[in-house]
């Protein structure tokens, strides 16, 4: 597993190299920046792959027990709460089952339940991508096990979480290791959000007034503002201000592309250390979500 420097068409060659070395292949991201993930008996090979393609780095080998890959294991299925059709799209490439969410609305039990036990396998993870979808994952998780489905529920808050949940996941490895390293990827992606005040209320950030854009972190309003890149680079100067390594970013669908270019490029100057990856989620409401690892 690397990151990669590349353009789509180096990445494209890449994808076509890859898929002859080995399996589980998935290639997401978006120029300049793309995650590689593969299972292959020659990682060196996959390594080579990448240097042809651009410049790869943070790369990460795991061996695997070649006996536990060559046993018969139940089916597994990830199944992921999205709020737009580019994150549905991004994480169906990865095969991971998508139930989409409207606009302030959350999946039912129902819905979950369906999507899980449609997956036909015995092993299914489930990822809610938002903090107040959480508690109804958890019962339809509850009646899956009663239909003798083996389910677990990565506690989720932000589809940013999601995402780094789904980029370590591993079908080779034991269920209970899987489900581990997903929560460890997730609760180790701190997220913010902006997006649009639709009443005046005095938040721990001052007062805002309708059509205001608000900053959170976590969940909790933190900015304040009248310009929505300003908001973005006020989150982004204070998470980072903690740390980071990787940033995330996932565009709303009322967000132009001139935007996305121009707070990467700021992000780039005043934050150089600092790997940037950003997707089109088309989601409403939320302009921009981040997340920070």
């Amino acid at each position: 597993m690397y990151l990669l420097d590349a353009d789509a068409a180096a990445v494209d060659r890449l994808r076509a190299a890859l898929g002859l070395l080995g399996d589980s292949l998935v290639v997401s991201g978006s120029p300049p920046l793309w995650n590689v993930h593969v299972h292959v008996d020659d990682p060196g090979a996959a390594v080579e792959a990448g240097i042809e393609a651009g410049r790869p780095h943070r790369i990460r080998i795991t061996a695997l027990d070649r006996q536990a890959v060559g046993r018969d294991r139940p089916g597994r299925a990830l199944v992921a709460v999205t709020h737009g059709p580019g994150t549905s799209a991004l994480l169906h490439e990865a095969g991971v089952i998508t139930v989409p969410a409207l606009p302030n609305t959350r999946p039912s039990t129902a819905e979950l339940l369906a999507a899980v036990l449609e997956s036909g396998a015995q092993e299914v993870v489930l990822l809610p991508s938002d903090g107040d979808t959480r508690a109804v994952a958890g019962v339809a998780a509850s009646e899956a096990r009663a239909a003798g489905v083996r389910v677990s529920v990565i506690p989720t808050k932000a589809i940013v979480q999601t995402l780094a949940a789904v980029a370590v996941h591993d079908s080779a490895a034991a269920f209970e290791e899987d489900v581990v390293a997903m929560t460890r990827a997730a609760s180790a992606t701190r997220y913010a959000a902006v997006t649009v005040a639709t009443r005046e209320v005095l938040t721990t950030a001052g007062p805002c007034r309708v059509g205001d854009i608000l900053g959170l972190v976590d969940g909790d309003i933190s900015s304040v503002g009248n310009d929505t890149a300003h908001v973005a680079r006020e989150l982004l100067n204070a998470m980072l201000a903690a740390g980071g390594e990787l940033v995330t970013l996932v565009f709303g669908c009322d967000i132009d592309p001139s935007f996305g270019d121009g707070l990467t490029t700021w992000l780039a100057a005043a934050h150089p250390m600092v790997e940037v990856v950003a997707y089109d989620g088309g989601q409403p409401l939320w302009p921009v979500i981040i997340g920070v690892e």
